[in-house]
């Protein structure tokens, strides 16, 4: 089942890795960055669909790398709308939200800006919806980093 859902991240990822990605440096630690960006998704009206963490996995394997988590961010809301506009767009969903650790400890977020995400797909209806989720993001990371 891991690797079944390792996997489904890799293809996930995969698909939006051609996207415009907009970055913003944290001050917080690593962990204090997550959950301030677990609570800024809850507040901005998404949810937390999941999170994969290279580093967690590997600290309980007794292995310190540093910090790297993906946080997998959308609503169901936004899924039928998306949905109702192309099917095929639905790979994209859940979106994400990258959190890297560098090797001078520097926090780094990261995040396939929306309307790069769903452009290919050409739609008026998906663009509108990206528009809308590009703020969303943009304000729940400037909530969690402390960036206005």
């Amino acid at each position: 089942m891991r690797l079944f859902l390792a996997a489904l991240l890799f293809v996930g990822v995969a698909a939006q890795a051609n996207a415009e990605t907009v970055r913003a440096a944290s001050p917080h630690d690593f962990e204090t960055t997550i959950a301030r960006l677990e609570a800024a998704v809850a507040a901005n009206g998404l949810f937390l669909v999941a999170t994969a963490s290279a580093s967690r996995a590997a600290a309980g394997q007794g292995i310190a790398i540093p910090g790297n988590a993906v946080l997998l961010v959308f609503n169901n809301a936004f899924a039928r709308r998306m949905l109702a506009a192309s099917v095929e767009a639905g790979i994209e969903a859940p979106l994400r939200i990258y959190v890297t650790q560098g090797a001078d400890g520097r926090i780094a977020v990261a995040w396939p800006r929306p309307a790069s995400v769903f452009a290919p797909y050409k739609s008026a209806a998906l663009d509108a919806m990206a528009a809308e989720l590009d703020a969303l993001f943009e304000r729940i990371v400037a909530d969690a980093v402390g960036m206005k």
